[in-house]
Parts: C-alpha cells; sequence; structure tokens
C-alpha cells in the first residue's frame, strides 16, 4: 500500500513512518484493500481555508477528508486524503491535558474513518464514529501504533 505523508506545517515533524505503520494497519484491522492514501499534515490556515472551501466554515478544525474510490471499485483504488492540523492536537492539549502525538493519532484515525463513511454529523452517526473510534484506539494503544514526531526513536 502506498501511504503519502506530506508535512506542509512546521510545528511539529511527524516520524512519517509511524503515520504509514498505522494507516496500513488500519486498513487491516477493518478487513479492507486500498493501493493508496494521502495523509497531508497542513498548518491553521490551510486547515481553515479548506474547511471554507468545501464546508463553508472558516473555523479552524481538526481533520478533514476527502474520500475517493470504494472498496468494491476493481483496480488501483485509492481511499483518499485526509488533511491533519497539528496546531488543532497542540491547541486542545495544551487546554484539556494529553499527549499531542496520541491526539494527532485520534485525528488521523477520524479521518481515515470518514474516508470508510463513517459521519459525525447527526447524534447518532457521531456516536457510531466514537464507538469505531474508541475501538481502534485500543488496539493502537495495546501495539504501539501511535503516531511519533521524527525525533521521537522509541
Amino acid at each position: 500500500m502506498n501511504v503519502q505523508v506530506l508535512q506542509d506545517q512546521s510545528l511539529i515533524s511527524i516520524n512519517p513512518d509511524t503515520v504509514k505503520n498505522l494507516a496500513i494497519n488500519f486498513l487491516s484491522f477493518h478487513h479492507l484493500k486500498f493501493d493508496e492514501v494521502a495523509i497531508h499534515f497542513v498548518d491553521t490556515p490551510t486547515i481553515c481555508d479548506l474547511h471554507q472551501q468545501f464546508f463553508n466554515d472558516s473555523s479552524t478544525t481538526d481533520c478533514i477528508s476527502f474520500p475517493m474510490d470504494d472498496d468494491e471499485e476493481e483496480g488501483y483504488k485509492i481511499l483518499g486524503d485526509v488533511f491533519v492540523c497539528p496546531q488543532t492536537a497542540f491547541d486542545y492539549v495544551e487546554k484539556n491535558g494529553g499527549d499531542v502525538c496520541q491526539e494527532i493519532t485520534l485525528y488521523v484515525i477520524h479521518g481515515l474513518l470518514h474516508l470508510l463513511g463513517f459521519d459525525d454529523i447527526e447524534e447518532e452517526d457521531r456516536l457510531q464514529m466514537r464507538e469505531e473510534e474508541a475501538r481502534y484506539l485500543k488496539h493502537v494503544s495495546i501495539d504501539n501504533l501511535w503516531i511519533k514526531k521524527s525525533s521521537d526513536t522509541t
């Protein structure tokens, strides 16, 4: 599987191998086969621009996803693109506590779930998405699949 990791922000240097491992494991965990996915780490102005352009909301957000191909399509299948804003994770952790890399991992998982068709607009859908996040985060924790900074070697 080709996992493209693009870093268009300078706040945190994210270890691309940990992102690739997470994405590949995520699809395996969900018994899905795709050939490509792109995870973009972007700054606040970029996420706000995307949010405005595609959702008519200029506020900052944690992630935005753009699905491409369906799991049942034939041939080379592109799952889509996930745009994640590490600054949003930093701001959340500063206010609420926690670990910024774990928060970024949650955002990537959240974005990947959107690519699979999960939604969080309606309350019932949001609850289902939160359950699936929790289920996969338990797996991430057990197998230590957290996204790490490039400077982290452990």
